[in-house]
């Protein structure tokens, strides 16, 4: 063969390119937890390649490789499964498994036990690991993709948190093209996933550049049209006026020239600091506050997007504040003259006035007619804007498809990780030329025949930015085309992006290689949790809704030794035994559930479901949420445990509450307190209610009632057995059995 290629006993011969740079940080990130920061295109997943190769040969156990999506994850299992060969492993089909949230718990847990290579999307991983489903002591090397994604509460961080407290023989390798332009973002995902080196190269470093691609960035500046520069300034008129609002209600915002999404923050954390103090006008401004953010975005719509995704908008506005279920600021909007006249005039709108749509078809039909077997990507930011492209491309006699993710939004269908996976396959092998992509096209997708990328818009985000462009120049040379409308949010964003990038390079390489103190701090964190999984069974039983998992009180009470079990409830969020469901809301949700959803229905339905409901409300004073009076909350509070008979609790934070779970759990499980069950409308079948005649029993409750019930086959034989006779089921003994007994044959008096 021409190149040089990898020899290991765990690769397949003159198969895998060798290059210097990839070897050298492969080697690199043997010696501790790293994190590699790679341009997109020059082989990050085969870094990964390496290191597992290496980790496996020396050190056996797992290797667990984690991705954001599903395509992103077959995309590496792919990889794996051509270049990865371990001598005397006869079925690959249980060496290389694939775990989404399409594949059933019990044959994850199965597989797991079973497989060597896992490749898989953390919120699985995550609900696995708290289930107790199985640990990650065995595995020997731990990969996250797209790492910049570990800030926050996402599932990376509870991963990398429980893998360096239970692993025997850890190592984590990270991967991204972009952390982040911050130096604090930067480091904070150094922190949560303990990382102790970092290594980076540039398309400019020596090493790399022999394996860089050429790419060319063309930037298309596009003018206004009159129509939609009359639209900016109604706009522009209604933001002005709500601006004046806000000043005429004691607060302070910028010019609208100087309304950048940073001074709205600091304009929002203003009034909310004004509610924090009761302060009746901050209410008003909060809503005010909302009608400025609609302005704006319909502006940014109006200059990036189009004359028909504006139309759409503009109406969705109206319809929600005509309709009666609106917010107030929607309201307000849907009764400004002003507003009504731009909505007139969007609706007299038949086709695209924005030159940006005339134009991408130009570019993208001069592509193919110059290269046939060219792919080409198109990336826009809304959903309504992709719709429209494709709807226009297709028209137009050019082949193209979709690209979007799973939420179904409005009346438009998601595509779920399969059909993903099924497009992304058909876009290799040439059956369509053209995708077009939201963000979720952004991250790690390898078309390595994709030669054009084409920004509809700039963006601001110099990570977002990084990932757009990575999907061209990766086998060979490509091209990138940025549509920037002059004079509009487009220029500054392309700016933004830009100056980002630059900070992001210049902070990485500060920070490359580490430091000991940073190193010491990680390692300190090594030490095992006491509370680890492996004692999970002696403690209480909880079943958790699935839909819970991506709060931190999930996460609180896994760490105890509380027995975890994920499942869809139909009702609360929390069950315990027989007897308790619980309904967790924070502060904030339970007032905006109060305005603008059915709250009350909500809980009534659990009441019924359940022995001993129960409501946590979490954080912060109810009555400084919402402008809404005291006595409406005060109203609803009573209603809930006065009409309802449900309990309500309060707590803090997150920690609070899981503790306040888990000592309910706890009491419920040893028999602690009063077991008599409440009398309570909504046990409407008759194997329910029977239940409750016998669990009203001194000392029964329902677990004894049923086994009574299972016993004797109905309430008449229960009542009429022998006191031998009840003595004899399970759990009863004596004393119960004599109380029942006696209670059953008492008379009347």
């Amino acid at each position: 063969m021409d190149m040089s290629c990898i020899t290991h006993p765990f690769i397949r011969p003159d198969s895998l390119e060798s290059r210097d740079y990839q070897l050298s940080i492969a080697m690199r990130a043997l010696d501790g937890h790293t994190m590699v920061v790679l341009p997109t295109g020059l082989g990050k997943t085969a870094i990964a390649l390496l290191v597992a190769a290496s980790r496996l040969y020396n050190e056996g156990g797992k290797v667990l490789m984690l991705a954001p999506t599903k395509p992103l994850v077959e995309q590496h299992l792919r990889f794996f499964e051509r270049f990865l060969v371990i001598p005397d492993e006869d079925d690959r089909d249980e060496l290389f498994v694939m775990f989404t949230g399409e594949t059933a718990p019990e044959i994850r847990a199965s597989q797991w036990s079973q497989g060597k290579l896992i490749f898989a999307t953390p919120q699985v991983i995550k609900n696995d690991l708290i289930a107790g489903s199985y640990t990650l002591d065995d595995v020997t090397l731990l990969v996250f993709d797209e790492c910049h994604r570990a800030v926050g509460n996402y599932a990376y961080v509870f991963i990398a948190q429980r893998y360096l407290t239970s692993a025997k023989n850890a190592c984590i390798l990270a991967m991204t093209a972009s952390p982040g332009g911050k130096v604090e973002k930067v480091e904070e995902v150094r922190t949560n996933l303990g990382i102790t080196v970092v290594e980076t190269r540039t398309e400019r470093d020596p090493d790399v550049i022999p394996y860089v691609h050429e790419r060319e960035i063309e930037v298309i500046d596009v003018h206004l049209p009159p129509e939609l520069s009359q639209a900016v300034n109604d706009l522009n008129g209604l933001l002005d006026s709500r601006i004046n609002m806000l000043r005429d209600l004691g607060f302070s915002p910028p010019a609208r020239t100087q309304l950048s999404m940073k001074s709205l923050h600091a304009l929002n954390a203003q009034i909310q600091a004004r509610i924090q103090e009761r302060d009746s006008s901050a209410y008003a401004a909060a809503s005010v506050y909302a009608e400025c953010m609609k302005l704006r975005h319909a502006i940014s719509l109006a200059e990036s997007q189009g004359s028909m995704v504006l139309a759409s908008y503009i109406s969705r506005l109206f319809s929600e504040g005509s309709g009666g279920g609106g917010t107030k600021a929607s309201a307000r909007l849907a009764r400004d003259p002003l507003f009504i006249r731009l909505l007139e005039r969007c609706m007299s709108w038949r086709e695209e006035l924005h030159p940006k749509m005339e134009i991408l078809y130009e570019v993208t039909r001069d592509q193919l007619e110059l290269f046939p077997e060219s792919r080409i990507i198109i990336f826009a930011t809304y959903r309504d804007t992709v719709k429209q492209i494709v709807e226009n491309l297709k028209k137009r006699g050019i082949d193209c498809q979709r690209f979007v993710g799973q939420a179904t939004k409005d009346a438009e269908r998601g595509l779920s990780q399969k059909k993903q996976i099924e497009a992304l396959d058909r876009f290799r092998k040439g059956e369509f030329k053209v995708l077009v992509a939201t963000s979720v096209g952004e991250e790690g997708l390898d078309v390595p025949s994709t030669d054009l990328v084409i920004f509809y818009e700039a963006v601001p985000s110099e990570i977002r930015s990084i990932q757009r462009k990575g999907r061209t120049g990766r086998s060979g040379s490509g091209k990138i085309v940025v549509l920037v409308t002059k004079g509009t949010s487009d220029e500054t964003y392309r700016y933004v992006s830009q100056s980002r990038e630059k900070a992001m390079l210049a902070g990485i390489r500060k920070m490359a290689g580490g430091t000991p103190e940073f190193q010491t701090a990680v390692m300190d964190r090594k030490e095992p949790s006491q509370a680890s999984i492996g004692s999970f069974c002696d403690g209480p039983s909880i079943v958790v809704d699935d839909r819970e998992t991506s709060s931190r009180v999930v996460e609180i009470l896994s760490d105890t030794d509380a027995s975890i079990t994920l499942s869809r409830l139909a009702h609360g969020d929390y069950a315990i035994g027989d007897r308790i469901l619980i309904e967790r809301k924070t502060a904030r949700d339970f007032v905006d559930s109060l305005v603008e959803r059915d709250l009350m229905g909500q809980i009534r339905d659990m009441a019924e479901h359940a022995l001993r409901p129960v409501l946590i409300l979490e954080g912060g004073e109810l009555h400084l949420q919402r402008d809404i009076h005291p006595n409406a909350l005060r109203g609803a509070l009573a209603a809930i445990t006065i009409d309802l008979g449900v309990s309500i609790l309060f707590t803090r934070d997150e920690e609070d509450t899981a503790q306040m779970i888990y000592v309910l759990a706890r009491r419920e499980e040893s028999g602690g307190g009063d077991r008599r069950v409440p009398t309570r409308k909504g046990h409407h079948s008759h194997r329910e209610q029977q239940e409750n005649i016998i669990a009203s029993f001194p000392d029964i409750g329902l677990k004894n009632a049923r086994l009574l019930l299972d016993h004797f086959g109905s309430v008449r034989e229960v009542v009429n057995a022998e006191e031998p006779d009840l003595k004899c089921v399970k759990r009863i003994g004596e004393a119960r059995a004599r109380r029942v007994f006696e209670l059953s044959r008492r008379k009347y008096d």
